[in-house]
């Protein structure tokens, strides 16, 4: 106790500096971390739901009216790449239903063009740029606020001060000398002003905080920094078994579709060489496989959507992937063009581990793993995290002083903590990016800051 009277700004209790510490770390984290909260909650509620969309858009285009025999598939990618000058066969996509339009995936380079064929005459129903799709901008806009890498990394840093916030949340919430659960585990619905909005934000946070942790978690493999993160973790380990199952951000798909473009040219031979000079016409050998390809893959019972892809450059095995949003239901197929038959076979389980377990994480995360039940749990945990912004919003409202932002003020000197530096250690470890800033917004205090007592009064900083 000598020791900690000593320190002139050491009056409070040690635990009482320990709370306005975190509560402070917790304030920032929410300061930084609620508009994106706001914004992801918005765009991953709507991309939740992205099979009943796409559905529902699509509807147009299936169950028509079909008389006859369907066109060979050859036939019907000579008239997709007529749509679009220039273009290869990138994905021909199996139809779920025999009378569903036709859908053909060709591009020129790295830009993808999606056409609706009619099944029977071919004629041509709908053309649409992939990356023009209403749920393709839904995700850009969620996982990098359509900026590219930088606004990927700007939601990777945006999601792992959310753990913090949530974290340091849960440790304001702990119950300290309370008589009975009301405005712990429940709100207190009676109460108004104050009680009300803090109990509303308390109680929805120690409810929805382990399901927010698992959805940001499960979504960071997406983002361009953690993904490469988590891929070269895959590498160090000796878990590579191929290219890493699952999308780093636009500019990683962008450099995948250029590449299949150049394999799709290569595979499909003097067909390609000639497009740009008017010539649609399939070389005979490449058309004769892709219509084998296709009746083999039909009868393969794959999860719908099946996409058919060219082989690669010296080989003759085509790919027919399943691309079911449910991700452990995944099954890739190898069929010899020259011949229709199967000749490899990779389903979900065969994958490494390190892809199993972001495959079961994506799954989640997109509301496919258990049906309409997990749209409705992500949904739910969305709702959460809003209702969580909005009543801190109005509390900081309601009682923000005048001329200060609202920081809880430091009171006294924190010893240093072995779980509070291991728990730091630990996340800066797992989100690398959370580390860098860390330590920047330290550099930031200790130098920029330092002689600016007014700024630091008003952040609620530490006398230097």
């Amino acid at each position: 106790m000598a020791r900690a009277t000593a320190n002139p700004g050491a009056t409070a209790p040690r635990h009482e500096r320990w709370y306005r510490t975190v509560w402070r770390w917790h304030f920032y984290a929410g300061l930084f971390t609620i508009p994106f909260i706001l914004w992801l909650s918005v765009t991953g509620g709507i991309y939740l739901f992205k099979p009943q969309i796409e559905g529902w858009i699509d509807r147009p285009y299936d169950n028509l009216a079909a008389a006859g025999a369907p066109a060979a598939p050859s036939k019907l990618v000579e008239r997709a790449e007529a749509v679009v000058p220039g273009s290869v066969l990138h994905r021909f996509v199996m139809r779920e239903g025999p009378n569903d339009a036709q859908r053909i995936v060709v591009g020129v380079g790295a830009e993808e063009t999606r056409v609706y064929l009619h099944p029977v005459t071919g004629a041509v129903l709908k053309t649409v740029g992939e990356e023009d799709r209403l749920m393709r901008v839904i995700f850009r806009l969620h996982g990098e606020l359509m900026a590219g890498r930088w606004g990927s990394t700007l939601v990777e840093l945006a999601a792992s001060w959310a753990i913090v916030m949530l974290l340091t949340g849960l440790f304001l919430w702990w119950p300290r000398d309370r008589a009975g659960m009301g405005g712990v585990l429940y709100p207190r619905l009676r109460r108004s002003g104050r009680v009300f909005w803090k109990d509303l934000h308390a109680v929805t946070g120690v409810w929805v905080s382990l399901f927010a942790v698992l959805l940001i978690l499960t979504g960071l493999p997406w983002a361009k920094n953690w993904g490469d993160y988590l891929a070269l973790v895959r590498e160090t380990t000796g878990q590579v078994d191929g290219p890493v199952d699952w999308s780093r951000g636009s500019d990683a798909d962008a450099r995948e579709r250029a590449a299949l473009d150049r394999q799709s040219r290569t595979a499909l031979g003097p067909h390609a060489e000639h497009m740009a000079a008017g010539s649609v016409a399939m070389d005979g050998s490449r058309a004769g496989e892709l219509d084998r390809v296709v009746a083999t893959a039909s009868l393969l019972g794959l999860s719908a959507p099946v996409e058919i892809t060219p082989p690669k450059a010296g080989s003759e095995r085509w790919k027919a992937q399943s691309n079911v949003a449910d991700r452990p239901e995944r099954e890739t197929v190898e069929i010899d063009g020259r011949t229709g038959a199967v000749v490899g076979r990779q389903d979900f389980s065969r994958h490494h581990w390190i892809d199993r377990l972001v495959g079961y994480g994506i799954a989640v995360h997109e509301g496919a793993l258990f049906g309409l039940a997990n749209q409705l749990l992500g949904l739910l945990t969305l709702v959460a995290l809003v209702t969580l912004a909005i009543s801190s919003i109005v509390m900081w409202w309601r009682r923000r002083p005048q001329g200060l932002l609202g920081a809880p003020p430091a009171k006294g000197a924190i010893r240093h903590s072995a779980a509070l530096v291991a728990a730091v250690i630990a996340l800066a470890l797992l989100v690398p990016l959370f580390g860098l800033s860390l330590a920047l917004v330290t550099l930031i205090e200790r130098t920029i800051l330092r002689k600016r007592l007014s700024l630091r009064r008003i952040l609620g900083l530490r006398s230097a």
